[in-house]
């Protein structure tokens, strides 16, 4: 069976709180200052400007904007919690839901009341999610409606067009833009859809403003790739790299796959770049949604490419021309080299391609294809001619075209217990997973 680590008794202040292993119930959490109406909501919208709280759903926009914005348009807004991560690297969002539900709820309250919305969605994909949420709502009632949405995973279901869209009782597809949610969402209401990481760390803010920075510049990171097991555990900005790659088992990784699929690929020389949002964005990567799969040694960046495009082909939304074709000849380039069976013009092709594909689909599922491209050519120019001049023994071995697998990260099982057993320094097991 699959297993995941998390952290053992984490300091109950966090998002990962201080047992992780543990569905939270509401008393568990009340103990803690949680649903405490000190801060009210411009005290909040305050804090999170002062703390510089940006977004976890990967684009990383200010929250305190975003807030704004829905409250600007006037209307009775919506919010909406979104749990959806499609990134196949990631499992921080399901494992928010499962084991504490009643902090992401209390954030999604929080942003109503600084929106002044009048309805609240749970949109997620995870069953044991939705059970874990349901029993929060029946066992503290919010102060406005919340309805928990279901829908299928897939790669674009998350983004935000697609959650409003499935919402309304459409398919979870991405819409063009404009209008943004924000300005006409669910019911062409003005729409806040705000990650759960999100809204957990502004339900931490109001119930702790004195560590409001400290709360603001943390995040939840999967660890993943390499011969460890994959770890879920929470980290300041600026810790390097390289540090989470020793803590996760993997010190001499050969680089990584940077937040999910959409950072792309960097070499063992980036692993020292601290992980903070604007040093990687300036380095030509992204944090994302906070997934970092790393390269083991030995290995080859180009299997990794090749599992990343073939992924994307897969979860194209077919509804952009240009995506299908561009995420279809991506992946069948990268697994032409992987393969042994690229022709001589795949090199000027995928640099062709990573350079004019971007910004030309419905979502970023087109952009993070030519982001892989153009990683792998950037980060691991000598592999890439290797493998055109003669078949690639180590690639033979992993047998890319069955590599989906190999990016996807088990969920967290938390246990259902009484708010007695959630205490600090609970002993935390290693976690079994489900895909």
């Amino acid at each position: 069976m699959t297993t995941i680590r998390l952290p053992t008794a984490p300091p109950p202040d966090t998002v990962l709180g201080a047992a992780p292993h543990l569905t939270e119930s509401a008393a568990a959490y009340r103990a803690t200052g949680g649903y405490d109406t000190a801060t009210d909501p411009e005290e909040l919208l305050a804090h999170l400007d002062a703390a510089g709280l940006r977004g976890r759903g990967g684009a990383g926009f200010p929250a305190a904007v975003k807030l704004r914005s829905v409250r600007g348009h006037g209307g009775s807004p919506v919010v909406v919690a979104n749990g959806e991560e499609g990134e196949p690297g990631s499992v921080k969002d399901r494992w928010l839901l499962r084991a504490r539900p009643h902090l992401v709820l209390d954030g999604l309250a929080r942003a109503a009341a600084v929106t002044g919305a009048v309805r609240g969605y749970v949109y997620l994909s995870d069953p044991a999610a939705g059970e874990s949420v349901r029993r929060a709502l029946a066992e503290h009632p919010p102060p406005l409606p919340v309805e928990v949405v279901e829908t299928a995973h897939t790669y674009v279901a998350g983004e935000e067009s697609a959650v409003v869209r499935r919402i309304d009782g459409g398919p979870a597809l991405p819409t063009a833009k404009p209008p943004r949610p924000f300005e006409r969402g669910v019911g062409g209401a003005p729409t806040l859809v705000s990650n759960v990481e999100t809204l957990a760390r502004i339900a931490l803010t109001a119930t702790r403003p004195d560590l409001r920075r400290a709360i603001a510049r943390s995040t939840l990171v999967t660890l993943s790739g390499g011969p460890a097991t994959p770890m879920l555990t929470e980290v300041p900005y600026g810790i390097p790299l390289r540090t989470l790659a020793a803590r996760y088992g993997a010190p001499e990784a050969a680089g990584a796959l940077m937040g999910g699929l959409f950072g792309g690929l960097v070499d063992a020389h980036a692993l020292d770049l601290p992980l903070e949002p604007g040093a990687l964005t300036a380095a030509g990567t992204a944090l994302g949604c906070g997934a970092l799969h790393f390269l083991a040694p030995g290995g080859c960046p180009v299997t990794t490419a090749a599992d990343a495009a073939a992924h994307l082909a897969a979860e194209s939304a077919r509804q952009c021309g240009v995506c299908v074709s561009g995420t279809a000849a991506v992946g069948k380039a990268l697994y032409g080299l992987a393969s042994g069976t690229a022709g001589p013009d795949t090199e000027d092709n995928l640099r062709r391609w990573s350079q004019g594909l971007t910004g030309r689909g419905a979502c970023g599922l087109l952009d993070a294809a030519a982001g892989i491209a153009g990683s792998l050519l950037r980060s691991f120019p000598a592999h890439v001619r290797s493998h055109l001049a003669a078949p690639c023994p180590v690639c033979a071995a992993a047998a890319p075209a069955a590599g989906r697998s190999r990016l996807t990260v088990a969920v967290p099982e938390v246990e259902v217990a009484s708010p007695l057993t959630a205490v600090p320094g609970t002993p935390v097991p290693a976690l079994k997973g489900t895909p």
